[in-house]
């Protein structure tokens, strides 16, 4: 199931220029060879393939560790920590020979790390093995894993620490206590490898991430890899997509998911009381990372050290919790008149008597007036007046001290201001104050007495050695104070990990409507239907959604799709620029949206559930494999036809380019003769004249052209206006022209 959608602009409006081109980056069937070569995290050089919506290697946040097992069965398990949220995804499948599905899971869960058993390891990664003892020739698992993350670190754990036991009581001692522990307990009991990869997880944060986590403290989750649509990179950049699939386990079938999600995003579009207060009341939350927060308060160092920074940290993440937890009721009150099954669900979730229990315990120990601030010294005050008064004596103290010496400050910013008669401010920078003045307010230079000055954004900077003895002695008054209440908040937060759970189910909550909203904001903006789930794929005047955003430009055409078991396989022809991409595209684009949950730009549209969409949409090279355009065409043909099933959609763009004509026309026959084997739902588009007449006598082909307007104003003059609409029927190719050119050109015997 498809968890996440949005929206990219796009650079036209017309189909020809929909979408750029880019590199070809899949990782399945790729040339393989007995030998390892030696590698480095250097080992090859980054090339430049655009950034689109899938590369997202800068936005890598998990470290995976990965174990194959022996033998043919090629069975793996992983262990995926965000460091960012604390959520870990646990998986184990059974793989083929190139590791389609391994590679897949990894590119959902981006990694920044990798882990290996350092047994997986040949002679020939000294840099890597501290140890003698290594593997003949390295793991093709890692040799995979290599080339399809060649920026990534890998780095070997020993395989002592490959623990299925520890794993186990790893995964008991910190899962978090809440509905779905049991279901995950009973899920990974008899998973060796995701258990042993576990192992290596945890004490590789131990030990050299320095991190260790309070008990019930993470988001644990076994993922299993049916009920979802596979999607891989290649087809996520070529459709620019952004979001990930989702794991998110729902006690229904991925039908029912798809439909409950549709049933919030119609009961928000046609209700504009429900669509306005749940926006209202999710909007304090905006640019507030939940999950990160909730991970950092539960995480703490194996090595802790007592220092005013980490103090200052970890008041900061509960004053941010505690406006997240008291902006939840509004949500609460926001969907207490929902009517929609997935709505009702997210209201008891947010409803959990457990985060009430969690703000009565913020509030009794933080100032209820006290708001967080990014910058200067009012981020400062609320970080030293977090805690309530008279609940530690030496706090109190602490900070009257603090606050005398600010005073302080202040009074001499007015003495010195006076006496050199200058309208001196003070500037809270680089944790101490600094004087600031306007460069128009300095007639010739600073008085005597004023050091370190800088113009700044026409601002004069400096200080004085009175100003620095002085923040000296407020600096040793906030270090104290911002220890003192260290101790109290982190009493707090071991009081609020008791009840961790229930701030994961809210979040998660807040997360689905707030993702589900935005797909109502669009639906709404945008004028789209909902879309059915039947076994057939029709969508009556669609239009492609990202080209839909820029109607400015031009006139958006839309266009029909018709395809059900009896016209599976679909020939679409046309000139150059006449929108055969564009119409391929709308097609998976339509197909990611429905099956998110989203509604679609589209007078009707009926999807059938795929299990995966694959493309060939990238006429290009790879450069990072070392493969032509020819090579990196066949090694993701092979990819589609291993991974086909009658359920899956493919969308192939002009195969058979890199290479001959002629040869051209036959590897293209081929691959279509054994696509349509498979009978999965296929668009075909191509310049090979010859497949509409070879493929035509195969029951499940239908041919479909780009209408196009020709003209001819004189004798010598050929021109024509693309309709970029879709029509039945193979084009009249004799008229195009390229063909018109050719039939006028002169050939010169004379020589």
């Amino acid at each position: 199931m498809l968890a996440r959608s949005t929206t990219r602009p796009a650079s036209g409006t017309v189909p020809r220029s929909s979408t750029a081109r880019p590199v070809s980056h899949s990782y399945r069937n790729r040339p393989m060879t007995g030998q390892s070569r030696p590698w480095t995290a250097q080992s090859r050089p980054a090339t430049a393939r655009p950034q689109t919506a899938a590369s997202t290697r800068h936005d890598a946040s998990y470290v995976i560790a990965l174990l194959e097992g022996r033998g043919i069965s090629r069975e793996v398990g992983m262990a995926a920590l965000d460091k960012d949220t604390g959520r870990v995804m646990l998986v184990q499948l059974a793989d083929c020979q190139t590791y389609v599905k391994t590679l897949h899971q990894m590119h959902l869960h981006n990694p920044c790390l990798i882990l290996v058993p350092d047994t997986f390891l040949s002679a020939s990664d000294a840099s890597l093995l501290p140890s003698r003892k290594r593997a003949p020739a390295t793991s093709l698992l890692v040799e995979f894993i290599r080339e399809e993350f060649p920026s990534v670190p890998l780095e070997p754990i020993g395989r002592k620490y490959w623990n299925e036991l520890s794993g186990m009581q790893f995964i008991d001692q910190l899962c978090v206590e809440d509905d779905e522990r049991a279901g995950t307990l009973m899920a990974v009991r008899d998973k060796y490898f995701a258990l042993s990869a576990t192992s290596a997880l945890f004490k590789h944060a131990e030990a050299k991430l320095n991190t260790r986590f309070a008990a019930g403290s993470l988001l644990i989750r076994y993922v299993p890899v049916d009920g979802t649509m596979m999607i891989d990179p290649e087809t996520v950049r070529n459709l620019e997509l952004v979001g990930n699939m989702s794991n998110k386990k729902l006690p229904h079938s991925l039908f029912g998911a798809i439909e409950a999600r549709l049933d919030v995003v119609e009961e928000f579009v046609k209700s504009e009381d429900a669509f306005t207060n749940v926006k209202t009341a999710l909007k304090p939350m905006n640019k507030m990372d939940f999950d990160k927060l909730i991970v950092s308060l539960a995480s703490s160092e194996t090595k802790p050290t007592t220092t005013a920074q980490g103090a200052s940290t970890r008041v900061s993440q509960m004053l941010n919790l505690r406006n997240i937890v008291k902006c939840i009721p509004q949500l609460q009150e926001a969907l207490a008149g929902c009517k929609s099954h997935l709505l009702r669900i997210v209201f008891d979730m947010v409803s959990d008597e457990r985060i009430a229990n969690i703000e009565r315990l913020i509030t009794k120990s933080l100032n209820e007036d006290t708001l967080p601030s990014k910058h200067g010294i009012g981020a400062v005050n609320a970080r030293v007046y977090a805690v309530k008064a008279n609940y530690n004596r030496l706090l109190d103290v602490a900070r009257e001290t603090y606050k005398e010496n600010v005073g302080d400050i202040y009074a001499l910013n007015t003495t010195l201001s006076e006496q050199h008669d200058l309208p001196l401010t003070l500037i809270y920078h680089d944790t101490c104050f600094v004087f600031s003045l306007k460069k128009s307010d300095v007639i010739e230079e600073l008085p005597k007495g004023f050091i370190n000055a800088s113009l700044k954004k026409g601002k004069w900077q400096f200080s004085s050695m009175e100003l620095k003895k002085m923040n000296a002695r407020m600096k040793d008054a906030l270090d104290e104070t911002l220890i003192l209440s260290d101790k109290i908040i982190q009493d707090l937060v071991a009081d609020i990990l008791v009840d961790v759970g229930a701030l994961y189910k809210a979040s998660e909550a807040i997360a689905l409507v707030d993702m589900l909203l935005s797909f109502a904001h669009v639906s709404i903006m945008r004028n789209y239907v909902r879309p059915e789930f039947t076994g057939t794929l029709a969508v009556k005047a669609g239009k492609h959604p990202i080209l839909e955003t820029l109607r400015t430009m031009g006139t958006l055409v839309p266009n029909d799709v018709y395809c059900d078991d009896s016209s599976s396989f679909q020939i679409v022809q046309g000139p150059n620029m006449s929108g055969k991409s564009t119409y391929l595209r709308q097609v998976g684009l339509l197909t990611v949206m429905a099956m998110c949950g989203c509604f679609v730009p589209a007078e009707y549209a009926s999807f059938r559930i795929h299990d995966a969409l694959l493309t060939r949409l990238s006429n290009d090279d790879d450069m990072e494999k070392s493969l032509s355009t020819f090579a990196s065409e066949m090694a993701t043909s092979a990819m589609i036809l291993g991974l086909a099933t009658p359920s899956t959609l493919i969308l192939i763009d002009e195969l058979g380019r890199g290479t001959s004509p002629r040869e051209g026309v036959g590897i293209s026959h081929a691959i279509a003769e054994a696509l349509m084997e498979h009978k999965s739902f296929v668009f075909f588009a191509t310049h090979f004249n010859e497949l509409s007449t070879t493929l035509s006598r195969k029951p499940s082909v239908v041919n479909l052209h780009l209408s196009v307007q020709k003209s001819r104003p004189s004798e010598s003059n050929f021109g024509m206006t693309f309709q970029y609409k879709i029509v039945d029927g193979a084009p009249d190719n004799m008229s195009h022209y390229g063909t018109f050119r050719r039939n006028r050109l002169v050939i010169d015997t004379t020589y």
